[in-house]
């Protein structure tokens, strides 16, 4: 398994099964339309590249491994090793963090038309409330929760049961709601699944326009 890992991920680096290299193999099998892997074989060789071709590919493979990556995998120290696994968890993960949710609010603030403002540290830590709208003196709160995959929701549903008594906090003390907001991924971007919660908010929004 490992030695088939390293073959794998060398092979892509160095891009040795591209089609520059290999050709055009889904085009030449489909052209082929071979009967068994002999027949396959024989028609490689004989019209997209010769044997002597791959294992010079072959070659160039191991030469990448054995003097490329060594002389990588010798460079590299203890030091790099914790670096990287910390920058992987902590700031990789925080920074994916903060693009999710700056997307998130960017989109409801189009959608409702006013301007959406970050909480305080003070009001993450006792109200668990990410972003605010101001209406008239008034504030309603938002937290944005992502959900990776449907087995997560249960999780968080049990995480806002907690959060129901500093949310109704926050809703004594600055007269607004507060509402959860949850996103996932869609293609290359991040939407809101909860979709219905945009409505409820605008209805707040009257609400405390009118007190």
């Amino acid at each position: 398994m490992a030695k088939e890992w390293i073959l794998n991920s060398a092979t892509n680096r160095f891009q040795l099964n591209f089609k520059h290299n290999v050709g055009a193999t889904s085009e030449a099998i489909r052209k082929c339309a071979p009967k068994s892997l002999e027949e396959w074989q024989d028609y490689y060789f004989s019209n997209v590249r010769t044997q002597e071709q791959i294992v010079e590919l072959g070659k160039r493979l191991y030469v990448k491994i054995t003097e490329v990556l060594v002389a990588e995998i010798d460079d590299i120290t203890e030091e790099d090793c914790i670096n990287y696994i910390k920058d992987l968890v902590i700031d990789r993960t925080y920074d994916g963090y903060v693009r999710e949710i700056k997307t998130i609010y960017e989109q409801l603030q189009i959608e409702l038309g006013t301007k959406i403002c970050p909480a305080p540290d003070e009001w993450d830590r006792l109200f668990n409330v990410d972003f605010y709208i101001e209406i008239n003196g008034k504030y309603l709160g938002l937290q944005i929760k992502p959900v990776s995959q449907v087995s997560s929701i249960p999780e968080i549903y049990k995480e806002k049961g907690i959060q129901y008594a500093t949310h109704a906090e926050f809703t004594q003390k600055y007269g607004g709601k507060v509402f959860y907001l949850y996103s996932c991924k869609s293609g290359d971007k991040k939407i809101i699944v909860n979709t219905e919660v945009i409505d409820e908010i605008k209805q707040e929004i009257v609400r405390l326009k009118n007190q």
